[in-house]
């Protein structure tokens, strides 16, 4: 059952083909966990949804309140029976119908769909996980690539050269050549005691998950971080690396090219965020 501007309904019958989302790529999208009712980190996905909202000038509904999209968003948790478990949210905002390229209107509606997950904390990953990098097509640094758009064709051209060449994952390049984030989150390169993460500038995306992982670490005074570019030369030259995201927490990469990498730092790191959560 998915939620469909306010109305519960069968997910088969919900998008016409005149969808700007799906016609033009027009929406914008937030990916959030839910555990046991609980919407983690919402008050930094509804902060950043609004600001993405208003670059991409929708124009925002009076009732689009952070109570109003939670209690919407409940509502489809509790539909689907996940009120108990945990869940994948994901919150769907799309300009309304009309027009080609330049839309008649400005105004929106909304799509929530929910799926079940296994995990209600954070759990670390200690399995193999293999990237590198993806050098066919590159990440323009700008504001709208720090948007979380469903313009997303990098990134599944890229999941399938990842597929194709048997690894877990892919870094993507900006057009300077550096290196900008995972497929599906941002990046954290440990040297010594510096903890570095591409800037915002770069072109990465402006992640919930990125934002709650640079507060963990300035809380270990023997690590300090560092927002700076990352060259691919200092991939092959770190002690660690991991990717962040809403879902999974923090994944370590075990192996880039012919290194191969430790997570000791990663582990701390995680142990710091679930402690957050549940003293939240």
């Amino acid at each position: 059952m998915t939620n469909f501007n306010g109305t519960i309904t069968e997910q088969t019958q919900l998008v016409s083909i005149q969808n700007r989302g799906y016609a033009y790529g027009d929406a914008l999208f937030e990916t959030i966990k839910a555990s046991h009712g609980k919407l983690l980190f919402w008050e930094d996905h509804y902060f950043r949804l609004m600001a993405s909202m208003r670059i991409l000038r929708m124009e925002i509904p009076m009732n689009f309140t952070m109570d109003f999209l939670e209690e919407e968003i409940q509502k489809t948790l509790t539909a689907n029976n996940l009120n108990d478990v945990s869940a994948r949210v994901k919150l769907v905002i799309h300009r309304n119908e009309g027009g080609l390229y330049a839309p008649t209107t400005n105004d929106v509606g909304y799509l929530i769909s929910v799926k079940q997950i296994e995990d209600d904390f954070y759990v670390f990953q200690d399995s193999f996980y293999e990237v590198d990098l993806y050098k066919d097509n590159y990440v323009s640094p700008s504001l709208l690539s720090t948007l979380k758009t469903n313009n997303k064709i990098l990134n599944v051209v890229a999941s399938i050269y990842a597929r194709e060449n048997n690894l877990n994952n892919c870094l993507l390049l900006n057009t300077n050549k550096q290196v900008v984030e995972a497929l599906n989150g941002n990046i954290f390169v440990i040297k010594g005691n510096t903890i570095k993460t591409p800037p915002i500038s770069d072109g990465c995306l402006k992640g919930v998950m990125r934002k709650q992982i640079i507060d963990a670490i300035k809380t270990i005074s023997e690590y300090e971080l560092v927002e700076d570019s990352v060259s691919p030369f200092e991939l092959q030259k770190a002690d660690e690396i991991f990717i962040t995201n809403v879902i999974v927490g923090i994944q370590p990469i075990t192996k880039y090219r012919k290194k191969v990498f430790n997570t000791e730092v990663s582990k701390v790191i995680l142990q710091k965020l679930n402690i957050k959560i549940r003293l939240s």
